[in-house]
């Protein structure tokens, strides 16, 4: 499961495994390797290599939890984030699912005072090849007192679709980032990847002033426990 996406992605392929009828209850891990590690369109490794793996549980309820672990560098003597996550999901009707969650994302070696540390509250929508969803801001180590609920807002449309019928498929996303936790600035991030048998090959970018496009090459593998 690469996180080269938001945590609206990750949630959507663990309700992959949440909703499916062949099991009660099901143990999955995955790893994955990119050239680059990129979240809503910003480098977290300083367009370094990244090694990432992590083990989800999910049953038939709905009810899904994981963790998941990258190296990340974005911060003073960082070296590594830690992202634990529960959630909830399930068809509404033959053409439409939900997802609905919560995902702390912990940077355990930061320096002292980098406050990096963060969680937030998601849910998306998805209908046939499109998926639209929302994080909201929950807590930050930055506010002091952990508290900076509703403090920014990501904004997420995706669409994916085969290509062909070889099993690869494209996707298309862009998400919108606003509030006071990334500073006075909104960001708007756009991207396009092609996939197949675990290979992705992607481009990615922001509206930022100093932003450039930035292309990465990854492969994830999921397997049960």
């Amino acid at each position: 499961m690469l996180k080269l996406k938001s945590a609206i992605a990750i949630s959507t392929l663990i309700l992959m495994g949440a909703t499916s009828t062949a099991a009660y209850a099901e143990v999955t891990a995955n790893v994955a390797a990119t050239s680059n590690y990129l979240w809503r369109g910003q480098q977290q490794t300083g367009g370094d290599a990244a090694i990432s793996g992590g083990i989800d549980y999910a049953n038939e309820s709905g009810f899904y939890a994981g963790t998941w672990a990258s190296n990340a560098s974005w911060a003073d003597e960082m070296t590594y984030e830690l992202d634990l996550y529960a959630g909830f999901g399930g068809d509404i009707n033959e053409n439409m699912s939900y997802d609905v969650g919560y995902i702390y994302y912990a940077y355990p070696d930061a320096a002292s005072g980098a406050d990096a540390d963060f969680s937030e509250i998601y849910g998306s929508i998805s209908m046939g090849g499109f998926s639209f969803g929302a994080s909201v801001l929950a807590t930050s180590a930055a506010s002091g007192d952990g508290t900076d609920f509703g403090d920014s807002l990501y904004l997420t449309a995706d669409y994916g679709f085969a290509v062909g019928t070889n099993g690869t498929e494209m996707a298309l996303h862009l998400g919108h980032y606003s509030g006071d936790f990334i500073g006075d600035d909104d960001i708007i991030d756009y991207g396009v990847s092609i996939s197949k048998d675990g290979f992705t090959f992607g481009l990615s970018d922001t509206d930022m002033d100093d932003s450039d496009i930035k292309a990465y090459v990854a492969f994830a593998m999921d397997f049960s426990l």
